[in-house]
């Protein structure tokens, strides 16, 4: 994995990693797919992407993970997405089905829309080192023949998730991880630690961009 130590610059360093790796892929491609994640850390990242010159028409947007709640509900990711990015730009977008009440053929019906290789993932690293919704200790860690999953509740909500076989064929992964309460965690991930969720992602094709928790 590749590791840039962008300090106070996170943000700008970041989205610039973003649309390279997409624009590199729209050079080859009639369209390409970009997966997104949720949390506090990217919206900066995503308005800041907002504003760059990308063909935005050809891209096919997805979600990472999503907490089960309704639309327009401030726990859900898509609505920080939205806001930061969708509402922005002209880009195709395919938001997870969270809202029925059979949430496992919700999930199945999400994973027959994905591509078969995902061109770009942004993921973010959990204190406790989960990624996506995968957290520990959940059942949907042991998924071998399914793209996307339900979980068990997590902090209040069940979530939708991209398991680890939709991890196995993408383009390229940037990690975005901020804060110093991140610090173990991170090590952890960069020694690719199958204890935690997060260093069970393959590596090949990553980035990993820090605002400096690794230390000098």
């Amino acid at each position: 994995m590749q590791v840039v130590r962008a300090g106070p610059d996170l943000t700008e360093a970041a989205a610039g990693i973003l649309l390279r790796s997409l624009a590199e892929r729209l050079r080859d491609k009639p369209r390409v797919s970009l997966a997104l994640s949720g949390g506090r850390t990217p919206w900066p990242v995503l308005r800041t992407l907002a504003r760059a010159d990308l063909e935005w028409k050809r891209v096919d947007i997805y979600q990472v993970d999503e907490r089960v709640a309704p639309d327009g509900d401030r726990a859900r990711n898509l609505t920080g997405l939205t806001s930061a990015l969708l509402d922005q730009v002209p880009a195709t977008v395919y938001p997870m089905p969270v809202e029925g009440l059979d949430l496992e053929a919700a999930a199945d019906r999400y994973a027959a829309e994905l591509p078969e290789v995902l061109d770009v993932v942004h993921l973010g690293l959990g204190d406790d080192g989960h990624t996506a919704s995968l957290v520990p200790s959940d059942p949907v860690l042991d998924i071998t023949n399914q793209r996307v999953a339900v979980t068990q509740p997590y902090k209040g909500h069940r979530r939708m998730t991209l398991t680890f076989p939709a991890f196995e064929r993408v383009g390229s992964i940037l990690w975005i991880v901020a804060g110093a309460d991140k610090t173990s965690m991170l090590e952890r991930l960069l020694a690719a630690d199958p204890t935690i969720p997060a260093g069970r992602v393959p590596q090949e094709r990553a980035v990993l961009i820090t605002d400096g928790v690794l230390g000098s």
